[in-house]
């Protein structure tokens, strides 16, 4: 069943080629029903909505007062009021009431006297002044709300308030999410244990949950082995019970993808891969009568798959046109490399620096789900692009809110886990602000801050002649006074290793035997610089080290390489070996600073930060935690 290996389609054929075929499916099917007015928000109309009757249907007093006749008030003055006799000539009414047949004005309780009687009106009243005529908020045959409209809580009220208690709104397309693969287990099943190669399944309630947010309906399937029959059978089931099939996974070339081969057996088989990158190996067909889409099993191809594809497909079925996400000018705060040939979507966060959006590219493999759930959008390198330079404009599909990018700190430079921790800590001091931090080394946060494109830089820069942190390289690539640098924390920096240190590595000089492999971090970071002072100390050449040109952005992300096999040992903080139970070998300790342009010091994100930097105990205490860490010169301003 090994599939061979076909031409991939270009996104935009694609997509053509499958929202035409389901024009051509829903071309005479009714996809509509009557609901309740009352449970209709949310839902498509499939009809304009028209009231059955005026509102206010009658002339209502909009004070309490007296309902008068308008002409009796034409001589009143200060000097001569109006006397009208209660009962006759005048009638109390409260807010709301219908006005007495003849009578067209209401004259406000504040604005009479009560003589006995009668009332006294010192000012003439205008026809149906202080009421609400009828037809005022809706006339009857009015338009509520026309076809293909969705349904809001105001909509529901104004349908209600002319009287439509039935609507004729769009079927919700029920989709049909299968799971497929061998090595998956439920979340539930995982409670009891999980071992290689076992995968927790998750993407089909995401899947799901964007059905649902896209106006339809989700049934999540049971998981279904890499059988060819199985999954045959599955989908030929689905197919005759729902509108739409949504099978996840086994759609790449692999000996145990069988989705292409099932799809053309079943039916036909429009797309077998997509020239774009994550979510190359999309597939889609119709199996009786009813489009199957192959969402790719990684987690970011099945979000931005179903995006592409899934989604104007719904909206077909609900008879909206695809509106695509809000889109923003922004600039790249790093260059990002792309292979030609394929449409790559990048997550970035976002943030607004100097009135200019700033985009910072997150983690790119397709299985980081973490990396979409941290983007604040999405941007698009085309086929016919090697990529973008730092500094380059580009566009940026929105997936969080315009007031929340402009809410964001954005931190560019070394990586530490105290970042984690001061990002929860300005959660909760100030939900309203978000703080975004984006790895590329100290260097490298350095470069972003002169190119205005951060409000601030983690580092940790050694200079080697004077043991003195991040001083020489502010001087250096800043004018005077521009920068100010605050400590955050001193830290342990040391070689990790597994637990009960294995391979009895002792220190540096270990690090050319031929039985270690080795990881280290990117150019330009400050655990780099202060690995390679070490190697130049000791004479030894870096390049007999097994693994010195493999490169991870995190000390979290060398803590996780060691913990599980693929490298002996790496140089990262203490904080990451306490985190994942490893063992640490002491190197040094240095100063990680946080430099901050002095011109936004005072500005009110910047404060709320130092605020908690500096008189918050409870963050500090976290920090404590960590291990590995003093926080005594935390909010410390270093002399430059």
């Amino acid at each position: 069943m090994k599939q061979i290996f076909l031409d991939v389609m270009s996104m935009d054929r694609a997509k053509e080629l499958i929202l035409s075929r389901v024009l051509e499916l829903l071309d005479g099917i009714e996809m509509s029903e009557t609901i309740d007015v009352v449970k209709s928000r949310g839902r498509i109309t499939a009809e304009p909505v028209f009231a059955k009757y005026s509102s206010p249907f009658y002339h209502a007093s909009a004070m309490d007062g007296y309902a008068v006749k308008f002409s009796d008030t034409f001589s009143a003055s200060e000097s001569e009021p109006a006397l009208l006799t209660i009962g006759k000539d005048t009638f109390y009414i409260d807010t709301g009431d219908p006005l007495p047949e003849g009578f067209n004005a209401v004259v406000m309780i504040e604005d009479v006297n009560i003589v006995g009687e009668c009332i006294e009106i010192y000012q003439p009243l205008t026809p149906y002044q202080n009421t609400r005529t009828i037809g005022e908020d809706i006339v009857s045959t009015e338009m509520i709300a026309p076809l293909n409209h969705k349904i809001r809580p105001v909509d529901v009220g104004a349908m209600l308030a002319s009287g439509c208690v039935q609507v004729k709104v769009r079927r919700r397309p029920l989709v049909t999410v299968i799971p497929t693969g061998t090595e998956l287990i439920t979340p539930k099943e995982a409670q009891k244990g999980i071992k290689a190669p076992e995968i927790i399944e998750y993407n089909s309630l995401v899947l799901s949950g964007l059905v649902e947010e896209s106006g339809g309906s989700a049934v999540c399937n049971p998981i279904v082995k890499d059988d060819f029959d199985s999954i045959k059978n599955a989908i030929r089931d689905a197919s005759l019970s729902s509108d739409i099939v949504i099978i996840n996974a086994g759609s790449g070339r692999g000996s145990e993808d069988y989705t292409a081969s099932a799809i053309k057996e079943l039916g036909e088989l429009l797309v077998n891969g997509v020239s774009i990158k994550p979510g190359k190996p999309f597939i889609a067909g119709i199996v009786n009568n009813k489009p199957v889409l192959g969402i790719p099993g990684y987690p970011v191809s099945a979000y931005l798959t179903f995006q592409l594809f899934a989604l104007p497909v719904i909206n077909k079925y609900l008879g909206m046109s695809h509106i695509e996400t809000d889109c923003i000018k922004a600039i790249v705060s790093r260059n990002m490399a792309s292979p030609m040939g394929v449409d790559e979507y990048i997550r970035v966060k976002l943030g607004v620096v100097k009135d200019k959006y700033i985009a910072t590219p997150i983690s790119r493999g397709a299985g980081l789900l973490m990396s979409v759930v941290r983007a604040d959008g999405m941007l698009r390198i085309p086929a016919n692009s090697e990529g973008v330079k730092a500094g380059s404009e580009v566009s940026v599909n929105l997936i969080n809110s315009i007031n929340q990018i402009k809410h964001t700190i954005v931190c560019i430079g070394s990586h530490d886990n105290t970042l984690d921790i001061l990002a929860n800590a300005l959660k909760i001091k100030h939900p309203e602000l978000t703080f975004s931090s984006a790895h590329v080394g100290s260097m490298g946060g350095l470069m972003a801050l002169k190119r205005s494109e951060a409000h601030l830089c983690g580092t940790h820069l050694l200079d080697e002649d004077t043991g003195e942190y991040n001083v020489l390289y502010i001087n250096k690539f800043f004018n005077p006074g521009d920068i100010t640098l605050i400590t955050l924390v001193h830290r342990e920096q040391g070689l990790l290793v597994k637990k009960g240190n294995p391979k009895a590595i002792k220190g540096i000089e270990d690090l050319v035997r031929n039985d270690l492999l080795f990881v280290n971090r990117q150019q330009g970071s400050g655990t780099r610089l202060l690995l390679d002072k070490n190697l130049r100390e000791r004479n030894i050449n870096p390049y007999l080290i097994k693994g010195y040109d493999r490169e991870e952005y995190t000390h979290m992300s060398v803590a996780s390489a060691v913990l599980t096999g693929l490298c002996d040992t790496g140089m990262a903080v203490y904080s990451s070996a306490v985190a994942l139970g490893l063992d640490f070998i002491p190197i040094a300790t240095e100063r990680y600073d946080l430099a901050i342009p002095t011109e936004i010091l005072e500005s009110d994100i910047i404060k709320a930060l130092l605020d908690i930097i500096r008189n918050d105990d409870e963050f500090k205490h976290s920090v404590l935690k960590l291990g590995g860490y003093d926080v005594s010169m935390m909010g410390h301003v270093v002399n430059i």
